[in-house]
């Protein structure tokens, strides 16, 4: 019979590429994830991996293994989820990734559905690169991710994306900033100083296009994956920022900035990945269900 741990090793070297990494990310040996390859291998009497370069490829008989190891990690999590919802004493846990380029608003109200049930509910929230969640998202560590971004087509993680929403981007600056670059949008950004989200936000490549587009050459102050930090410095007067439309009333009450134009022709898109088929957890189904007023509310 085949070892439900064996092909957890394998499906973390077939998505990371090399054992090394595996190892570093399961918090194992490498000789540990060789031996235990090499015993499924013997089991299935095939070769699951081939070098290429400094990398593993998967064969074709690695290739079918991936898809079904998916597959019963799939329907391993939806067991998981049945007997947490069962009736036990436990509360409900919902283990979410956030893109470190969501801004903790925007995550906050996303999430907050999830709450309904009280205390009868817990909430493990971890922040990191989308890649880096996706892996655990497929190691089944995380139930879902929210991102700016979905799995892309073809991709050695299968999954499923949901879009929660959408927003323009409104820019914002500190009031003696906005005052210091005066004039009318977006012609007043010309030589200013810009806040850009780090380049594994979606939004970074638009906004350089943007700018060409419109012969604008704002000077790049500071680049920033974390978007709390971001908006920090943007808090400090040291460059405008851009944010979602729907969060600009929010940002401009809590945060003292002052928004000077709308990008319309610009979009954040909002995303839930996840690797169930269907969503029976509980909190993932509120979040899904309730994401249409959040960015409904915020428009209005």
């Amino acid at each position: 019979m085949i070892n439900y741990k064996h092909l957890h090793y394998f499906h973390a070297v077939a998505t990371l590429g090399t054992v090394a990494r595996a190892a570093e990310q399961l918090h194992v040996t490498a000789q540990a994830i060789s031996m235990q390859l090499q015993v499924l291998e013997d089991q299935l009497g095939e070769a699951l991996f081939q070098k290429k370069g400094r990398v593993l490829e998967l064969t074709e008989a690695g290739k079918t293994v991936l898809r079904y190891a998916e597959q019963i990690f799939d329907l391993g999590n939806e067991l998981e989820q049945a007997v947490r919802r069962g009736g036990f004493t436990e509360p409900e846990t919902l283990r979410v990734g956030i893109t470190d380029v969501i801004a903790k608003t925007m995550a906050f109200r996303m999430l907050q559905p999830a709450r309904e049930a009280g205390l009868a509910m817990r909430l493990i929230c971890k922040e990191g690169r989308f890649e880096d969640l996706v892996v655990e998202l497929a190691a089944h560590r995380l139930d879902l991710v929210i991102a700016d971004q979905g799995l892309p087509t073809g991709g050695a993680v299968r999954g499923h994306t949901r879009l929660l929403g959408s927003s323009t981007l409104t820019v914002m600056g500190h009031p003696k900033l906005c005052q210091a670059w005066p004039g009318d949008f977006p012609q007043r950004l010309e030589g200013a100083p810009i806040l850009l989200p780090g380049q594994d936000a979606a939004v970074h490549s638009q906004l350089n296009s943007w700018f060409e587009t419109h012969a604008l050459r704002p000077i790049i102050v500071g680049e920033f994956d974390d978007g709390a930090l971001l908006k920090s410095f943007a808090c400090a007067g040291t460059g405008f920022m851009v944010t979602p439309t729907v969060l600009a009333d929010i940002v401009r009450e809590e945060d003292g900035l002052e928004a000077i134009g709308t990008i319309d022709t610009l979009v954040e898109h909002f995303y839930a990945v996840s690797v169930e088929r269907r969503e029976h957890h509980p909190a993932v189904r509120r979040i899904l269900e309730g994401a249409g007023s959040v960015f409904r509310d915020g428009a209005g």
